[in-house]
């Protein structure tokens, strides 16, 4: 009596295992097929693919958007993962750099006055968000209007606008600096001019958020404390932010767990991943990983600088191309939309 009872409960154990396995495996290859396309002829259906042949008639499908944004969330909490917080860390702590965990670096005073006391975007939400990448295939795209009528506008690596407003418009929500902007476009804050025109482009965040991914490796720091200065000393208007620990790798294992293996997500793929929690629907500008647009013409590396073209090999820390064609596949789904060519003028 005691083997049989024993024996049943085995097969009970069993059973119930072999269905959890089988709903797991399903639900991740239904979101497999939602990044890689390959859905039943019903969903194709249903996505109407035939209206979204070169962003002609986009349409957004919102079971799409869902579908993403509920898998995305088993792997990062934007909310919180957006930024640290005053909480989180005291003066004095030792972090390890995300992406170089032998070596370490302690939180300054300044820092921590900086950080939020909650995150920025707490409790946020918006019908349409414009995420803005820097490639040439803005230039003569006449977006500006078009970005700036988004809810909510993220832009990368602090780029410049003013002079460039008709292709890329002037709001701006959220901006992301990689400290190694500071480096390259302003000479490391160095001397009293790099200086001026740096705090006059943060003048014109005018309130909004600048998120600095200050932790992710050695060397940055010396950036990031000196912005964090010239911020205090001049009293800018601006709302600082510092992703967390995690968000990379976050991000990352999403990715990799839908078989797009990409080595590190760029700002934009980060700031797309991030915000399908926050925003109804997302629109891209500006992200074109190639030398030439799709007539052949040259396409500027930055639509801002003469920095060469070095077409991303392999061994850099990012996959553009794969990145991009992830997109472009995502915007033919109806989960996002991916501009590429010039804007409507209404």
């Amino acid at each position: 009596m005691r083997l049989t009872r024993k024996l049943w409960t085995i097969c009970t154990i069993s059973i119930l295992l072999i269905f959890y396995k089988t709903t797991e495996i399903g639900k991740s290859e239904h979101q497999e097929a939602v990044l890689s396309g390959n859905f039943d002829s019903s969903a194709t259906r249903l996505m109407g693919v035939g209206d979204l042949i070169n962003g002609e008639k986009w349409k957004i499908n919102v079971t799409v958007v869902n579908i993403i944004r509920k898998d995305i969330l088993r792997f990062l909490d934007a909310e919180r993962d957006v930024s640290v917080i005053k909480s989180n860390f005291k003066p004095g702590d030792i972090i390890h750099y995300v992406l170089e965990r032998r070596r370490t670096f302690n939180v300054t005073h300044t820092l921590h006055s900086l950080l939020p006391e909650v995150s920025p975007l707490k409790n946020k939400k918006f019908k349409t968000c414009a995420v803005v990448g820097n490639s040439g295939i803005l230039l003569k795209s006449r977006c500006g209007k078009e970005i700036d009528n988004h809810d909510f506008v993220i832009r990368c690596n602090l780029a410049p606008l003013e002079e460039f407003s008709d292709d890329v418009g002037l709001k701006s929500d959220f901006t992301t600096m990689n400290p190694s902007v500071i480096q390259r476009v302003y000479g490391g804050l160095h001397n009293k001019t790099a200086q001026e025109h740096f705090i006059q482009r943060l003048r014109q965040l005018n309130d909004s958020v600048l998120w600095i991914p200050a932790f992710m490796v050695k060397g940055s720091e010396k950036h990031v404390e000196g912005v964090n200065e010239l911020i205090l000393k001049n009293k800018l208007k601006v709302r600082t932010a510092y992703p967390s620990l995690r968000l990379i790798h976050a991000v990352r294992g999403y990715w990799l767990t839908n078989k797009i293996k990409i080595k590190r997500p760029s700002t934009g793929l980060l700031m797309y991943t991030m915000f399908t929690r926050f925003c109804d629907e997302i629109h891209l500008y500006g992200f074109w990983p190639f030398p030439k647009d799709g007539n052949g013409n040259p396409v500027k590396y930055h639509y801002y600088d003469t920095l060469k073209y070095h077409y991303f090999s392999n061994a850099g820390p990012h996959r553009m191309p794969l990145e991009f064609r992830t997109l472009r596949t995502l915007h033919n789904k109806g989960a996002l939309k991916l501009t590429t060519t010039k804007c409507e003028q209404h």
